[in-house]
């Protein structure tokens, strides 16, 4: 069945003169990771929400709003870079629906973590894998419940 993510196009604008850093995070977030994000942002609320503020305003806000790569670009090397990490299953996951979101296939997802075994080594890419494995899981309940 062929991703309906697939070939989306999203778009982060840059900064307006009245944009914040931390509205600017806040639609980035929406647009990129959608309820995944923000059940993150939400679930640090009681313990430190001045570093939820961080996570929305500097790496949304800032860097993932930047010009010169497009989102799905960022999705794969987040996605690399996690998966190489080998300790950030919980992280993996929520980038794992990201790159579902701004239109990566489930096969492109699969091969950008089978290629970090070379580089991180096989029980990074396994862990990266069964992560993939989850995310995919979930969708397809979803999917079997909308229908």
């Amino acid at each position: 069945m062929p991703d309906p993510s697939r070939g989306r196009k999203i778009v982060i604008q840059n900064q307006t003169t009245h944009e914040s850093r931390l509205e600017r995070g806040r639609r980035a977030l929406a647009e990129i990771d959608g309820e995944a994000g923000e059940k993150v942002v939400s679930s640090l609320a009681d313990i430190a929400p001045d570093f939820a503020r961080y996570l929305i305003e500097f790496p949304f806000g800032d860097i993932y709003s930047r010009p010169g790569l497009d989102i799905r670009s960022r999705e794969i090397a987040t996605i690399a870079a996690l998966t190489a990490m080998g300790t950030a299953a919980r992280q993996l996951k929520v980038h794992i629906e990201a790159g579902l979101n701004v239109g990566l296939s489930r096969d492109e997802i699969t091969e950008i973590i089978m290629q970090m075994a070379v580089y991180a080594g096989f029980p990074a890419a396994l862990n990266g894998l069964f992560a993939a494995k989850d995310v995919f899981s979930v969708r397809d309940d979803a999917d079997k419940e909308r229908a």
